[in-house]
């Protein structure tokens, strides 16, 4: 059984100076990105193409940053525009990951991942995980779609790709901006500069989008309780203590989320992609639990009366959509005149 990512030591983020054992592998990780980047720019290292149009969502720390309410987002405007998405994603900490696997709304998270389900579930197109990023577009086009949205793979050079999107997490950033494990960073920042679209997370009243990036605010409205009863909104939930538990990579954005709607937050933090167990939704105090639809598709059998899901809605401005949709024709057409 895979255990859940674990958390962010705390240097990434709070200006600490890391180990330095840390500091050491850092400089290894870096020149290995480095060489492995270069391999592909002198085509030493291939791309493979599907065929049809690829849009990937990602980021370039490790840990959440709000790519999979993008994504969703994405999708639900693609099916609007008269296309045929599909989705394309590794499935993290799933059993068997080296499978290949379609993924459906009643899919046990288990085996599909707790993000491609929760995709599955909010937007009923085609959903495959896998390793190998190539080998699933290919099975979503031979599905039937007509562009594939690759939900994180920044970083997955093997499969080629006509639009990029960076998710920042306004909040944090890059943090102390030094690469892993001594710092977030996946690849370097100046990587930002080569995504056709830059995409800030405004998680707080302080965070701002800068120069060349897009904002986006994640919002929620009801609480979907676990158990079938009717769905309540949150303003319902303003001014009482409640059990908020979220299993992401940064649970402070949820918790914070539901304090700017004056609901009294009793937090429980969990590392991403967190297995539950019995046990860890039991609490002292029979309060109201509310949780993220991320934690909320892997609950169902341990939830309780009490239990509840907030769904999270990405808002953009509409400008985004319009200079989005317009690359993706662009995009669509480019592609099939290669046919």
């Amino acid at each position: 059984m895979k255990s859940a990512r674990r958390q962010p030591p705390t240097y990434w983020f709070d200006g600490r100076t890391p180990p330095w054992p840390a500091r050491l592998l850092a400089g290894a990780y870096a020149a290995t990105v480095a060489a492995r980047a270069a391999l592909y720019r002198r085509d030493l290292l291939r791309s493979t193409h599907p065929g049809r149009p690829v849009l990937v969502v990602g980021n370039l720390i490790a840990g959440g940053s709000g790519k999979t309410p993008l994504t969703i987002a994405i999708v639900e405007r693609l099916l609007a525009e008269g296309f045929k998405p599909g989705v394309a994603s590794r499935g993290y900490g799933r059993e068997q990951s080296s499978a290949a696997r379609w993924v459906e709304a009643g899919t046990d998270t288990v085996l599909g991942g707790d993000e491609p389900v929760l995709i599955a579930r909010r937007t009923g197109v085609p959903v495959r995980v896998d390793r190998d990023r190539v080998a699933a577009a290919r099975a979503l086009i031979d599905a039937g779609c007509d562009i594939v949205v690759c939900d994180d793979g920044l970083q997955h050079y093997r499969l080629a790709r006509d639009l990029e999107i960076e998710v920042i997490d306004g909040r944090r950033r890059y943090g102390n901006r030094r690469p892993l494990p001594a710092g977030p960073m996946r690849e370097p920042p100046s990587r930002g500069e080569r995504c056709d679209f830059r995409v800030v997370n405004l998680g707080d009243e302080d965070a701002e989008a800068g120069f060349g990036e897009w904002p986006m605010r994640l919002s929620a409205q009801d609480a979907v309780p676990l158990r079938g009863h009717r769905v309540v909104p949150l303003s319902a939930f303003a001014g009482q203590r409640v059990h908020a538990v979220a299993g992401i990579g940064d649970p402070e954005r949820f918790f914070a989320m539901l304090r700017g709607l004056d609901v009294a937050v009793v937090p429980h933090g969990f590392p991403d992609h967190h297995r539950y167990r019995a046990g860890d939704l039991s609490f002292a105090s029979e309060l109201p639990v509310l949780m993220t639809e991320k934690d909320a598709v892997k609950c169902a059998t341990l939830a309780t009366e009490y239990c509840y899901s907030v769904p999270i809605r990405a808002q953009l401005p509409e400008a985004f959509w319009v200079a989005l949709l317009d690359r993706v024709h662009q995009a669509a057409k480019t592609v099939s005149k290669k046919e």
